[in-house]
């Protein structure tokens, strides 16, 4: 039997229990206002929101810098940063653990890419895998490794309040467009038990005679209420999707000793539950009904099994990023 959490930790977690349990009750009633009021919050979004002119994209590029899964030749790390490049210029959606892994430099090393060749940085949401690791989190500052430093005026739009040292912050606050002719859905909520109040926001862009193509970060708010948003915001059809959904069901590609980590934090549920068979089967069966060409799954947040779940049972053409991939959407 695998666990979240190892035997070994149990006579910590019953030592520690006098004050841990009065602790997690003060955590779970707060957490279940902040489910409440992420619901209404987003509704409110999402009925606020309105048409968005998304410009006719002839090429959508993507390059993985950092992903779960790698090239042969490449690093990997359970984190995320993708280049994007479009007819209309190119930026960089997220930084995967910045300076606190060789991964990033190491890998935009091997595919020649430096912060000369992006317009922008843009970041999902402010968790360590996405803003430089934990260090960044700790000091709510956007970090990127010290190869990649030295270049400013460029914007880094966030979804959320933080500092990015080299870069001219730009808080995203509502649907809008951002750079390379690629939109923000703009911020959308969600309640995490252990992490806290989170806001994401995913990036849309409209390729010529195909459709929408929409990236999540981690697609914490989830991808049915990122795809709400995406509905108001174009009529387009949806033709991609890609990024993380985060469905570590059996296991969790972040590992700390004794520790599942991915299947504890960030889940969206008190630490007790686990994300189920029976989530991942809404989400294939919701994926299934808006029917997108292609899905480009992340590993990074999302066990081997849901992995395989998704490629066996969506109708979409699925495929597995990896560092190193370069793929044309």
């Amino acid at each position: 039997m695998s666990f979240r959490v190892s035997p070994l930790w149990w006579p910590v977690l019953a030592l520690s229990s006098p004050v841990l349990l009065p602790g997690l009750f003060i955590k779970n009633r707060r957490f279940n206002r902040n489910v409440k009021k992420a619901l209404a919050l987003n509704e409110e979004r999402i009925k606020k929101a309105g048409k968005l002119e998304l410009p006719e994209l002839t090429q959508f590029e993507l390059s993985v810098l950092v992903e779960q899964k790698a090239e042969q030749g490449f690093l990997s790390s359970p984190g995320v940063s993708y280049l994007i490049k479009t007819d209309q210029g190119s930026l960089l959606f997220d930084l995967g653990y910045g300076p606190e892994t060789p991964v990033l430099a190491s890998n935009a090393e091997k595919i020649g890419f430096s912060m000369d060749q992006v317009d922008a940085v843009v970041i999902s949401h402010l968790h360590p895998d996405h803003m430089g690791g934990f260090k960044a989190v700790r000091k709510n500052q956007v970090t990127l490794p010290w190869e990649f430093e030295g270049h400013s005026d460029r914007p880094c739009f966030l979804p959320a309040r933080a500092s990015a040292n080299g870069f001219k912050v730009e808080l995203v606050k509502a649907p809008g467009m951002l750079s390379a002719g690629i939109a923000s859905t703009g911020p959308l909520a969600r309640g995490l038990f252990l992490m806290g109040w989170t806001e994401e926001q995913a990036i849309v862009a409209r390729i010529k005679d195909k459709g929408l193509v929409v990236f999540t970060g981690c697609g914490h708010p989830t991808i049915e209420t990122i795809i709400k948003m995406v509905r108001s915001l174009s009529d387009e059809p949806i033709y991609a999707i890609g990024g993380g959904l985060h469905f570590p069901v059996t296991d969790s590609p972040l590992r700390k000793p004794g520790l599942k980590v991915q299947m504890i934090w960030g889940t969206g549920k008190p630490p007790w539950k686990k994300i189920t068979e029976k989530d991942l089967e809404r989400t294939i069966k919701f994926l299934n009904v808006i029917q997108p060409k292609h899905v480009f799954l992340s590993a990074h947040d999302t066990c081997d099994y849901s992995i395989n779940r998704f490629k066996n049972d969506l109708k979409s053409e699925t495929t597995v990023l990896r560092a190193g991939g370069f793929y044309k959407i």
